[in-house]
């Protein structure tokens, strides 16, 4: 799965691809598959299936931590300086809840995301919502595809 995310630490994240390597869970749709707890850990090879692709590919990337929110309106100033303490690279909606849904089902899940806007200063900057489009959007499809058939 790929996605876009909003960027809480633009010197980390710069233009790489992110590989959650675990997600804080707040959200609701993962505590209907596994027990609560504050994060969430992605599987360890498919971590290591996404860095060879993204290896093989050309892709520069960093592995860390994000935060799953499933409303935008919640990415309040406090809760981002919060999120960025805890050292989140990224806001994202999905990726605590497919987590849980792939760690139930037990089914393989991989994810990354690209930076679509960012939160790392007090003014929101809109980036690749606004600006690129949907072209960016195809070329992390293909590299999605290719995931999959690495997978």
């Amino acid at each position: 799965m790929f996605g876009s995310c909003g960027v809480l630490d633009d010197h980390k994240v710069k233009e790489n691809i992110i590989i959650p390597v675990s997600a804080i869970r707040d959200e609701g749709t993962s505590y209907h598959y596994i027990e609560p707890s504050e994060e969430i850990e992605a599987n360890t090879h498919s971590i290591e299936v996404l860095e060879q692709v993204l290896k093989s590919c050309g892709y520069p990337y960093i592995k860390g931590k994000t935060w799953t929110s499933d409303a935008i309106y919640r990415e309040t100033i406090p809760a981002i300086r919060r999120r960025k303490q805890e050292r989140c690279l990224a806001v994202e909606m999905e990726c605590a809840s497919m987590l849980a849904v792939s760690q139930y089902r037990k089914i393989p899940f991989l994810q990354f995301l690209y930076g679509a806007d960012s939160l790392s200063s007090d003014t929101w900057e809109i980036r690749d919502l606004e600006l690129y489009g949907f072209t960016n959007a195809q070329k992390y499809m293909l590299l999605a595809f290719e995931c999959g058939l690495a997978m």
